[in-house]
C-alpha cells in the first residue's frame, strides 16, 4: 500500500466526502419533507388525488435512481430543464427518497391510536391542531427506527451522483483509480469513508430514539 498516493489525492478525497456528505444530508431532510407531504396528503385527500400520489409513488419505486438521474439530468432540456450536476442530483435524490419516506410516515401515522384523535376531535380541536400535536409527535416516534434506516440506505444511494459528475467521493476515487492503477487503496478509502458516515448516522439515531423514548416513559 503506497501512502504516498494518500498524500497526493488526501484533499480531492477529502473535498469529495464533502460533498458526499452535502448531497446526502439534503437530499434526505428535503426528501423527508416532502415524503411528510406526500403521506399528509394521502391521509386527507379525496381518493383521485390519493390515486395520482399512490401513481406517483410506484413509479419511482419500481425504476431505478440511476434511470430517474439520468432522465432529470439529460432529459429535462428537453423539456426546458437544465440544471448543473450537483442541482441535478439533490434534486434526484429528493425525488427518489420522498415515496419511500412517505410510505414510512403513512404507516407511522396509522399506528396512531385512533382514540387520541376521535378524543381531540371530540373536544373540539381543528384538523390542523390533531396533526401537529398528536399526529406528527407520536408518528415520528413510531417512523425513527425507519426513517434511520433509509437515511443509511440513502448514504448508498450517492455514489450513483459520480455517473452526472457530481465530485462527490465515488467521483474522486474513481479519479484516483484510473490515474493512478491503485484499486485497492481507492476502495479501501471508499469502504472507510461510506463505514465511518453510517455509523455516525446510526449512533446519533439511536441516541435521539433513546431520548425520545425516555421522554415519553417518563410523560406517562
Amino acid at each position: 500500500m503506497d501512502i504516498a498516493v494518500f498524500q497526493q489525492y488526501g484533499p480531492a478525497l477529502i473535498k469529495g466526502f464533502g460533498y458526499t456528505i452535502l448531497c446526502w444530508a439534503l437530499g434526505t431532510v428535503f426528501g423527508m419533507m416532502l415524503g411528510l407531504v406526500i403521506a399528509l396528503i394521502q391521509r386527507y385527500s379525496p381518493r383521485p388525488v390519493r390515486w395520482i400520489i399512490q401513481i406517483y409513488i410506484e413509479i419511482i419505486r419500481g425504476t431505478p435512481f440511476l434511470v430517474q438521474l439520468f432522465v432529470l439530468y439529460y432529459g429535462g432540456p428537453l423539456v426546458g430543464l437544465r440544471l448543473d450536476a450537483l442541482p441535478a442530483g439533490l434534486l434526484g435524490l429528493t425525488i427518489y427518497s420522498s415515496p419511500y419516506f412517505a410510505e414510512i410516515f403513512r404507516s407511522a401515522f396509522r399506528a396512531v391510536p385512533l382514540g387520541q384523535i376521535e378524543a381531540a376531535r371530540a373536544i373540539g380541536m381543528a384538523e390542523p391542531t390533531i396533526i401537529r400535536r398528536i399526529l406528527l409527535p407520536l408518528g415520528l416516534v413510531s417512523a425513527l427506527p425507519a426513517l434511520v434506516n433509509f437515511s443509511i440506505i440513502l448514504t448508498k444511494e450517492t455514489v450513483i451522483l459520480s455517473m452526472i459528475t457530481v465530485p462527490e467521493l465515488m467521483y474522486q476515487v474513481s479519479r484516483m483509480s484510473t490515474e493512478t492503477f491503485r484499486y485497492l487503496e481507492a476502495n479501501l478509502v471508499l469502504a472507510l469513508f461510506f463505514w465511518a458516515l453510517v455509523e455516525t448516522i446510526s449512533r446519533v439515531g439511536r441516541r435521539f430514539e433513546a431520548r425520545i423514548t425516555k421522554h415519553l416513559i417518563e410523560r406517562t
